[in-house]
């Protein structure tokens, strides 16, 4: 997450009317400044930037934060903790969202935290914003430049494909007038975003069709790629070699206080569990176990 928390950051910096007026919903909002804090939330980590903005005659201050999965501990805990605090410490009205980057995560978030306990009432709410459910195109017509990296992420028209999606958002993003060495940043962003629902591959062909910074983006992806799959390689390597000790490990116990065959169908069945944490957990159960009818029954229970 934090290779996203540092994106979303750097854009807030960047484009901070973007931010404001697209969750406000209102043009008429003046940024007054970006605010960094170094105020932790229930989790105890950084909490992204607050925008003080003037609207509607007074001042407030606009929260994102940006997940890609669910919370722990919940979400509402958390903003009650941290929106309580950001009222403490600014003394100013907040207007706080919760903004989910991927398809499947925030479903079950209320967007309120609700405490009603022996005649007590606590409520607080707050903006929750699912980009998958947003409509991507009228982010990209209103040209919300601090938004449009997360565009690829977002509802796609009718009819349009998800490869097509993504070549029409980076094209938008290659359009926008700016620096050079700022634009092709800005297609890394856009680009490790779109890797939340896009294949890398996918992504580093289309922004090379559609761009000439191989070297900072496609480079980029081409390493990740790499790096991914030989980290998968060691991880599965790890698993496997895991797993095949745990079951050693447990086969010598029951063999060793129990003279447990390794023809004997139990053995076979041990030997089929995949599951790690479980294996380890027989594994303690065997030396604890007063005979073997005691494992089997504990084996059959646990299934």
């Amino acid at each position: 997450m934090a290779e996203f928390d540092t994106i979303a950051k750097h854009l807030i910096h960047t484009y901070p009317h973007d931010f404001a007026r697209f969750a406000l919903q209102q043009d008429d909002v003046e940024v007054i400044e970006v605010i960094d804090t170094e105020q932790p939330t229930v989790e105890a980590h950084r909490t992204d930037s607050l925008i003080r903005v003037q609207i509607d005659g007074g001042e407030a201050l606009v929260h994102h934060e940006f997940q890609t999965t669910d919370s722990t501990p919940p979400m509402p805990q958390r903003m009650a903790s941290y929106i309580g605090r950001a009222i403490g410490q600014h003394r100013l009205p907040i207007y706080s969202n919760v903004i989910y980057l991927r398809p499947d995560a925030g479903r079950s978030d209320p967007g309120y935290y609700l405490q009603e306990r022996h005649g007590y009432r606590v409520l607080v709410q707050y903006q929750v914003i699912r980009l998958s459910e947003l409509d991507g195109q009228r982010i990209l017509d209103e040209r919300y430049s601090g938004l449009l990296p997360f565009v690829p992420l977002m509802q796609r028209p009718a009819g349009v494909d998800a490869e097509a999606w993504l070549r029409q958002c980076v094209n938008r993003a290659q359009e926008m007038p700016m620096d050079e060495t700022v634009k092709a940043n800005y297609l890394v962003h856009l680009a490790i975003l779109s890797g939340l629902t896009y294949n890398i591959e996918t992504i580093a062909t289309i922004i090379s069709e559609a761009t000439m910074y191989e070297s900072s983006v496609v480079q980029y992806f081409t390493e990740k790629a790499l790096k991914q799959g030989i980290e998968q390689g060691i991880e599965q390597g790890i698993e496997q070699g895991g797993r095949a000790c745990a079951v050693e490990d447990l086969l010598d116990v029951l063999a060793i206080r129990f003279e447990l065959a390794a023809s004997d169908p139990l053995a076979v069945r041990l030997g089929a569990i995949d599951d790690v944490q479980r294996l380890k957990k027989l594994h303690r159960a065997a030396i604890q176990v007063p005979n073997l009818e005691a494992f089997r029954h504990l084996l059959d229970s646990d299934e």
